[in-house]
């Protein structure tokens, strides 16, 4: 590939320098004029290989793994110099979105409170700020492999991406992994990418939230498809919420705007139902993007990156929970507006009809004043969209 690639570029006058591998074989094959920096002056039998930065990240070349460092400038503690920080760090696959909730959560509760972009914080959120600050220095000890596919692996027989999905009263977030199986049914699972996003600062049920978070899911999933050069089997989705997976599988009810336009419809559009699984909370890792971690539970756990051990198993060993489909008495749901019409066929009208069913005109003044009551409660009815009961003559 460097000859390949040397060659076709000075034919249009460009010179290709500045290269660097994670083989010392291919290092040692390039002039040394044409190394980077940093590589330039290394012993390839001895030295460990560099630290380079490379599409905004870090990439520890002698271990093939991405690592942070972040260097932050000192900013005043402000609304503007907080979102400065939170902007600086560049993280474009989601690798610390977990680390980062906290603080847009505090960026949100600025917001809230209405103090402006230059004012000091409250005391109480000046400590809070001050605790991430802290921990965001330890962010150097997170490493994650660049290659989805060791040398070790076999031929893969299935390629499969997993996304995960969750929401909270403080956020919601997606996590997707994609599944490797070779030859020899050994399984490899790496980190493709993450989302974390904090709630609407106007208040939206936890169901909506976690519908946002399945449709953000599915956007993942075509985006990746594109970028991917595997062949893939389908997707596989998670989700700890009953409630959106019966959303999805229900093709009787109607739903209000919100869900069945904007969020149900795509969902099914780009997916089937089979496509879609339930998973306790405890098991989902999506669950650290919604709700936010300490650099301490981060690196400890380890779930994030490294993906659920599930799936190092056998698909029937998976999570496997029933369902119930029902979606009675749910709130989303657009309630049935039920129609009673009763039929009368007669060739006199209204007027001589009343005229002839009573013989005193006391009792033709009572009837007709209980059926202008009648009209009015009805009309009430319906203003409450309750059940309407309708009484219909046709008269030939």
């Amino acid at each position: 590939m460097v000859k390949d690639l040397t060659a076709v570029c000075s034919k249009g006058g460009f010179q290709l320098s500045k290269w660097m591998s994670n083989s010392r074989k291919v290092l040692a094959s390039i002039p040394e004029e044409r190394l980077s920096k940093a590589t330039k002056d290394l012993n390839l039998d001895k030295d460990n290989l560099p630290v380079e930065r490379t599409l905004g990240l870090h990439w520890c070349v002698e271990s093939d793994a991405f690592m942070f460092k972040i260097a932050i400038s000192e900013r005043p503690h402000t609304r503007r110099g907080i979102l400065s920080v939170i902007s600086s760090i560049y993280d474009p696959l989601g690798f610390l979105s977990p680390l980062l909730l906290p603080s847009k959560l505090l960026l949100q509760e600025l917001c809230r409170r209405n103090i402006g972009w230059d004012n000091e914080m409250p005391q109480s959120l000046l400590c809070q700020w001050s605790e991430w600050l802290q921990d965001l220095n330890k962010v150097a000890m997170v490493k994650v492999d660049r290659c989805i596919k060791p040398k070790e692996f076999g031929k893969i027989e299935l390629a499969q991406l997993h996304h995960f999905s969750d929401a909270s009263e403080c956020g919601y977030g997606t996590v997707s992994y994609l599944r490797l199986e070779d030859e020899n049914k050994e399984v490899r699972l790496s980190f493709m990418l993450g989302k974390s996003r904090v709630a609407p600062l106007k208040q939206i049920t936890i169901p909506r939230l976690e519908l946002a978070a399945a449709v953000l899911a599915v956007k993942i999933d075509k985006m990746l498809k594109k970028e991917l050069q595997l062949d893939l089997a389908k997707s596989v989705f998670w989700t700890d919420s009953q409630t959106v997976l019966k959303y999805i599988a229900n093709d009787a009810k109607r739903f209000h705007t919100f869900d069945k336009t904007n969020r149900v419809s795509v969902i099914r559009d780009a997916t089937d139902v089979v496509q879609w699984r339930h998973i306790g909370t405890k098991l989902n890792p999506a669950d650290d993007a919604s709700r936010g971690m300490s650099i301490e539970h981060f690196l400890k756990a380890n779930r994030w990156i490294q993906g659920p051990d599930f799936l190092l198993d056998v698909p029937e060993k998976w999570p496997h929970s029933y369902i119930d489909r029902g979606l009675k008495d749910d709130p989303e749901v657009k309630k049935d507006t039920v129609v009673v019409a009763a039929i009368s066929k007669c060739s006199d009208s209204a007027t001589h009809q009343l005229l002839n069913s009573f013989s005193d005109w006391r009792k033709l003044k009572t009837a007709v004043a209980w059926v202008l009551k009648f009209k009015e409660v009805l009309l009430k009815l319906k203003q409450h969209r309750k059940f309407i009961p309708v009484l219909i003559y046709f008269w030939d």
